[in-house]
Order: C-alpha cells, then structure tokens, then sequence
C-alpha cells in the first residue's frame, strides 16, 4: 500500500499537474502551429519560388522517374524525400519563432511596473519621513539643504 500512496502523492504535486496541462496544451498549439505552416505560410513560400511544393522533392534512389513523391512510395520506389525534411525544419523554425513571441508576450506581462518616483525622504537629524519638497521639517523644525 505504501507504493500506491507514494504514487499519488507524486500524481497530485502541483508540477505534475502543470506538465500535464502543457502537454495537452502543447498538442494543440502543435494543430495551429501546423495549420499556419501548411496552410498559410508553406503557400507564400510556394508563391515566392515560383510554385514549388517542398512536399513533392525528391530524388529517386532506385534511378526510376517518378512523376510525384506520393507515386514513388505508392509504387515502393526508394526515395530521399528532401523536401519534406525541408519544410519539417521550416515548421519547426516557424513553432519555435512563435513560441518564443508567446514566451516573451508572457515575460512582459510579468514584469512587475516601473517603481515610482520617491515622494518622501528621512529628515538627516530626527529619522521621521516628510515630504520630499520640504525645505523644513514639520517635526523637529530643521532646516535642510
């Protein structure tokens, strides 16, 4: 019974909880990341390199032309699909671009404000707190510089 308990209590800590949550969390930030890479950004792409589709190049292996990436591995062809590597490290270039923007959003919303500018200060010969303005203290009646 002792390992059962020992084991809930590791289940219930608080930072648990929290992986938990991010990974859950994480898998659908993943789905939207994904969608903007391929359904957004991967097009722009495509459009600024005169069409090319990154998911459709590759080099065939077994020296048999094929006219698509999907043909080849329907057909059981050896390929080197490059260009699904290359649009997997645009992805992962793009998810890591906008999880550092959540991070630093987060981080400045954490910030704590600017402290204020003092409006008081000790008087030199009595320690009592009086305005900063003050030429004079209103408690032992100084004169201050």
């Amino acid at each position: 019974m002792g390992m059962v308990k020992e084991f809930k209590e590791f289940i219930m800590r608080g930072n648990v909880m929290d992986m938990a949550v991010g990974v859950i969390v994480g898998g659908a930030f993943n789905t939207i990341v994904s969608s903007l890479v391929n359904d957004v950004i991967m097009p722009v792409i495509s459009l600024a390199t005169g069409k090319v589709d990154f998911s459709n190049l590759f080099i065939s292996l077994d020296g048999t032309k094929y006219p698509t990436l999907a043909a080849a591995q329907e057909a059981g062809g050896s390929v080197l699909a490059y260009g699904t590597f290359i649009q997997n490290i645009l992805q992962f270039l793009i998810v890591a671009f906008v999880l550092f923007l959540v991070v630093k959003g987060m981080n400045k919303m954490r910030r704590p404000a600017p402290a204020a500018a003092p409006t008081t200060k000790v008087c030199p010969f009595c320690k009592n707190e009086i305005p900063i303005e003050a030429t004079r203290c209103g408690f032992c009646t100084s004169e201050l510089k």
